[in-house]
């Protein structure tokens, strides 16, 4: 199985942390890029994670508190409605 090519944007200050990091461990930036997202991706994060730390958690001011937790809301839910 051959490797395929990922192109991705980087601020110039992440970009220069990728090198000073590179040099420092003498790898290759792509070495480091690759362990870094493998590291990412093993870490089980869920979306709910992703959207805490984005900060859209909890946004919404209008609706019911625990609309995520609360069977009750849930009732019907998935049944067609004939």
């Amino acid at each position: 199985m051959s490797d395929s090519r990922l192109t991705i944007r980087v601020s110039p200050e992440l970009r220069q942390q990728l090198a000073r990091r590179a040099k420092m461990d003498r790898k290759g930036h792509s070495d480091i890029v690759r362990e870094a997202l493998a590291h990412y991706l093993k870490s089980g994060q869920t979306a709910y994670d992703g959207f805490q730390r984005a900060g859209l958690i909890g946004i919404a001011k209008t609706g019911p508190r625990d609309l995520s937790t609360n069977k009750k809301h849930l009732e019907g839910f998935g049944r067609s409605g004939k």
